[in-house]
């Protein structure tokens, strides 16, 4: 089979992906002949469109899935997608707006049904696009959290936790979106720094009398204040504890509370005490056992405990009640503040801390094991850096709210009896009290948190909390591959759920990436207008060059900028192979060539030595995910040392008569381009697929063929070190060459004197072609004319004749007139750099870019300088 002249992408991909799909290449069934590799993938929103955090996401666990395929692991992907509560929710309710019906109106029963229809129409959208990236993931093996499967694995977990004292119903302060109308955990509040204020207001004493002034930065929670605190230790109140103060605009008498919770430096050291709206105050009201009254309705206005200022949005209350206080003479201050603001991490409106009855899930417990479980080793992130934030967080866990306030999502399996209040919660459905008997009975109203779910994954999806044949043989899975982001939202929850659930580690490696940003650095959002699409991109350049992109510059845990040059030279670099490929099926028609009759030379030597170091190289860093720099080293490999010079140097022998040597190329050729086309299959698997299918392997497919090993070839380390030597030496030979300016088809004799007879009659066939010589003449000792162009390596040392290189006269006169320009480039720099006024005005990269060119063009003058002295002694 031959390749057509160009690759063509859009006409393959699709092609070959489906040839896949039916084939069942992707497909992993439980086989204990094979050792299990397992990777769940990061479930994407049923809301999402494929974004460049996705497909990096994606090429990497797809990167590491084909290369353990063809280490002969059953490696399993297992695939999936996430209902994702809050998102869904938002697209429904503005879906029914825009027909004019509001959510409540149509109720519970219908709403879901437009949900489900939602989620069928446009739920399996970027699972499609998933595919055109070439993911091999197990689609048969597809799972959606709110499937049946993992809905009953979700009631399962909750009724377990829940017999265990460890998820329990109370009052709460909790994080509440005004818009979206529900509660969020912590990991799901955004902290952005705002400049704000901080108002200093009088609670005077009873009678008049002089009181005490407190800092605020939320003047409107006041309405619901039930106590001034003040530390215990701070003189200037001591006698104000155990007395009271009068509560401004409510005008309610409230008392002064010592406690070690005020901060003695933070505004006048006398802070107002609203429990029902922060999460520290409401610690204060507990243990001094002060009334909680909450002000504010879940859309954020105010409630009719406000008084006059109820059914006021809380913004607009805040502006009347700092009027009012300014009124009354109670105003003291105002001074601007910088400060951190929680906002909703989907809609991004500001979160309200609010007391609210809500479901928690008890967190030290679960989180003890999971700490030993990172501090044992038996968990490793990599870089090893994020166990520090993993820590962090673990150690300072607080009680996660797992109820939302949606009908998208699972419903909470607790049920209430109407009649004795009785709190019944069950895998199956309850219709009659446990307790009475009474068939009063009904559902509790929430649903839970997406994240609940999803930190079931590794495990519900193989069939928990059935004792699934999956689970012994695919759990524990081996590698999380995931974006810093979400250590807090879905690994830690993940490590607690699988050691509470399964009594096991989820995973042994998190390979942690970061996320990708613009070519000026900025993070991709839809306010700067700076997303990439990757559709429009594998469109352009196909999946491959967008794949390896992406591939070769991805480091552990760091951030990496988006260039479309990088994409560029990814599709250059699939031509190169793609043209360098045709050349060899040319040449072999595509045969596999045993080693019977084969006589290496230098050159053979040379690269089948460094096909092994590649191979080493490249498996190691798949083997510890290092991506990034597996792909550098087939890069440098294929376009270098395999491209640029060993066809090169395969070519006279190509073309020559000798039958030996020509088997021998042709065999070199195909050994070192099929195992290569190897290395590289995970990262452009649809490109290596076109090519090894044209030669006559006898593999039905690349991606199930055998992963490269080391080859012996004998002692072929002095053939290759001493090939080394020759590419130094005809790289030095160009070098000169470029120098004089002196055009490659421009050829000249080459006059060789060999050191230790270590030159070959081999390597003179590789100057005629790679270094420009029309006659190669070997000489018995250096030659001593000052005609002649001398360079010496270690291999040997080359004389050529400069009257066949360049008109010494007109290349004298070149060089002066360049020398004189750069001259002149130094004398505008340095007058630029002795101008105060550009020093001193100028931004500082546009000063220190003037001093490196500076730097340059003197160091340009000198290089010319020695080399016009250099031709002028000929």
């Amino acid at each position: 089979m031959q390749l057509s002249k160009t690759y063509e992408t859009k006409k393959t991909e699709s092609t070959l992906y489906q040839e896949w799909m039916e084939k069942g290449y992707f497909k992993c069934e439980p086989d204990f002949s094979k050792k299990p590799f397992t990777i769940v993938m990061p479930p994407p929103n049923i809301t999402g469109q494929l974004h460049m955090g996705h497909a990096l996401d994606n090429m990497m666990q797809d990167a590491i899935i084909r290369f353990k395929r063809m280490q002969g692991y059953a490696a399993l992907w297992l695939p999936g997608t996430d209902h994702a509560s809050i998102a869904t929710e938002v697209k429904i309710v503005d879906q029914l707006r825009q027909e004019g019906i509001i959510k409540e109106s149509l109720g519970r029963d219908e709403f879901l049904k437009r949900a489900w229809a939602w989620k069928e129409k446009f739920g399996g959208r970027i699972v499609e696009q998933l595919k055109k990236l070439g993911s091999s993931c197990d689609w048969s093996r597809e799972r959606f959290t709110m499937d049946e499967g993992l809905s009953r694995a979700v009631r399962t977990a909750f009724v377990r936790l829940y017999e265990k004292g460890l998820i329990y119903r109370g009052n709460r302060i909790i994080n509440w979106c005004p818009s979206c109308k529900t509660a969020l955990s912590d990991a799901e509040v955004e902290y952005e720094e705002q400049d704000s204020y901080l108002w200093y207001i009088r609670y005077p004493a009873p009678n008049n009398g002089e009181g005490v002034i407190v800092a605020t930065t939320r003047p409107e929670t006041m309405l619901g204040d039930t106590a001034v605190a003040v530390n215990p230790n701070d003189k200037r109140f001591s006698s104000l504890i155990g007395k009271s103060v009068i509560l401004p605009i409510m005008e309610r008498e409230i008392p002064v509370v010592a406690d070690d919770y005020v901060d003695m430096e933070f505004g006048t050291g006398a802070v107002k005490i609203t429990p029902a709206h922060d999460p520290n105050d409401f610690e204060v009201a507990a243990r001094h056992n002060l009334p909680i009254i909450r002000i504010l309705t879940d859309d954020g206005y105010v409630n009719d405990e406000g008084g006059k200022y109820a059914g006021i949005y809380k913004d607009d209350a805040r502006k009347q009640i700092v009027e009012e206080l300014k009124g009354k003479g109670l105003l003291v201050d105002i001074k601007p503040l910088k400060h951190n603001v929680g906002q909703c991490y989907r809609c991004h409106e500001t979160v309200e801390p609010i007391i609210s009855r809500q479901w928690f899930l008890s967190m030290k417990e679960l989180a003890k094991p999971a700490i030993a479980a990172v501090e044992k080793g038996d968990i490793s992130f990599i870089p090893e850096r994020f166990n520090k934030i993993y820590f962090n967080w673990m150690n300072n866990i607080r009680d996660w709210c797992i109820s939302r306030q949606l009908w998208w999502g699972h419903r909470i399996p607790a049920y209430y009896c109407e009649d004795c209040k009785e709190t019944i919660v069950s895998l199956d459905e309850v219709t009659k009290c446990t307790k009475c008997g009474s068939k009063n009975i009904k559902q509790d109203e929430d649903v839970l948190d997406t994240w609940f779910s999803s930190g079931l994954w590794p495990f519900s999806t193989l069939g928990w909390p059935d004792d699934t044949l999956d689970l012994k043989f695919f759990y524990p899975t081996n590698v999380l591959v995931t974006g810093y982001d979400i250590i807090f939202f879905w690994v830690a929850r993940m490590i607690m759920f699988g050691l509470e659930c399964m009594g096991e580690i989820p995973f042994d490696k998190v390979c942690v990436h970061g996320i990708i940003r613009d070519s000026q650095g900025r993070k991709m959002s839809k306010s700067l207008n700076n997303g990439i699409d990757p559709l429009e991109i594998i469109d352009k350049y196909g999946a491959d060059a967008l794949r390896f992109s992406l591939a070769i510059g991805v480091s552990q845990g760091n951030d990496m900028r988006f260039y479309y040059e990088k994409v560029e030279a990814a599709r250059n670099f699939g031509n190169k192979i793609w043209n360098a490929s045709r050349f060899v099926l040319m040449n072999t028609n595509g045969e596999m060539f045993d080693e019977e009759g084969i006589e290496l030379a230098d050159a053979d030597k040379w690269i089948l030595s460094r096909l092994n170091s590649v191979i080493t190289e490249v498996t190691d860093h798949m083997e510890s995910f290092e991506l990034g720099l597996a792909a550098q080293k087939i890069y440098d490999f294929l376009w270098s040392e395999f491209c640029d010079w060993y066809i090169e140097l395969s070519k006279p022998r190509l073309l020559g008569d000798e039958p030996t040597s020509k088997k021998t190329a042709c065999y070199t050729l195909t050994k070192v381009l099929l195992n290569t086309l190897k290395l590289l299959h995970p990262f452009m698997p649809f490109l290596t697929e076109q090519i090894f299918m044209a030669f006559k392997t006898g593999e039905k497919s690349i991606m199930i063929s055998d992963w490269p090993k080391v080859k012996g070839y004998g002692d072929i380390g002095a053939a290759a070190d001493r090939m080394e030597q020759l590419i130094k030496l005809i790289r030095s030979i160009r070098n000169a060459r470029a120098e004089l300016n002196v055009p490659p088809a421009k050829k000249t004799r080459v006059f060789v004197f060999s050191k230790g007879g270590k030159f070959s009659e081999e390597f003179g066939l590789y100057l005629n072609r790679l270094a420009f010589a029309s006659d190669v003449e070997y000489i018995d000792k250096p030659l001593n004319s000052k005609d002649m162009l001398s360079i010496t390596e270690e291999l040997a040392q080359v004389f050529i004749p400069l009257g066949e290189l360049v008109d010494i006269e007109k290349e004298i006169a070149r060089m002066t007139e360049e020398r004189e320009h750069i001259k002149d480039e130094i004398k505008r720099a340095k007058s630029k750099l002795e101008n105060p006024g550009f020093v001193n005005k100028a931004p500082k990269n546009v000063v220190d870019a003037e001093k490196e060119k500076l730097s340059s063009y003197i160091e340009l003058e000198q290089q010319l300088s020695q080399r016009l002295k250099d031709a002028k002694k000929l």
